[in-house]
């Protein structure tokens, strides 16, 4: 089955993209992260990605739109809930280019962090699949997610410290600080 797998980074990504290989999915990477900041942020782990894409053979397409304000617009009026519009600017997207680029299904990196609303992911991915009429290749790689960590560790990949976004990264400091907002 011809399938585009939305990447949020390649830490993890390579374990997703072992475990759909092994199926024998054909696989394409797909990098749209409009959610990710700052630049230099969204830079480390495209390029991650990009190097980590070439040495395993992956075709990757990138929908390199940076896209700090589109993003905080979809998100400033109810920022506590900004995790649903991050999902679906991506998943939307993954799903429309795998629909108008004749792929079989679509799936997402992200269904491998504990740290993700799994259930909203799982729903927003449905919701994006309906309306695209493109399968929805559903896998819950969380039992993955130690062992894509480790690896990406010994390959010398870029870690990130925080989800992407802005607040994801206000949140890490303010844990840190033990401050409330």
């Amino acid at each position: 089955m011809k399938t585009l797998l939305h990447i949020c980074c390649a830490p993890c990504a390579n374990m997703c993209i072992d475990t759909l290989r092994e199926r024998g999915e054909a696989l394409t990477g797909f990098w749209y992260n409009p959610n990710i900041h700052p630049f230099t942020e969204y830079r480390a782990r495209r390029n991650c990605l990009r190097d980590y894409a070439q040495t395993i053979s992956l075709p990757l397409v990138e929908q390199n739109d940076y896209g700090l304000r589109p993003f905080v617009r979809a998100v400033a009026d109810d920022i506590a809930n900004r995790c649903v519009k991050c999902y679906q600017m991506r998943l939307f997207a993954t799903a429309e280019y795998a629909a108008q680029n004749g792929f079989d299904a679509f799936t997402s990196s992200l269904f491998i962090s504990p740290y993700q609303n799994h259930e909203l992911l799982k729903q927003v991915a449905e919701q994006a699949a309906d309306e695209y009429h493109v399968r929805f290749l559903y896998e819950d790689f969380r039992p993955l997610f130690r062992q894509g960590q480790e690896r990406a560790r010994e390959l010398g990949f870029y870690m990130q410290k925080y989800c992407g976004c802005v607040f994801s990264e206000e949140e890490r400091y303010l844990k840190k600080s033990k401050i409330i907002p």
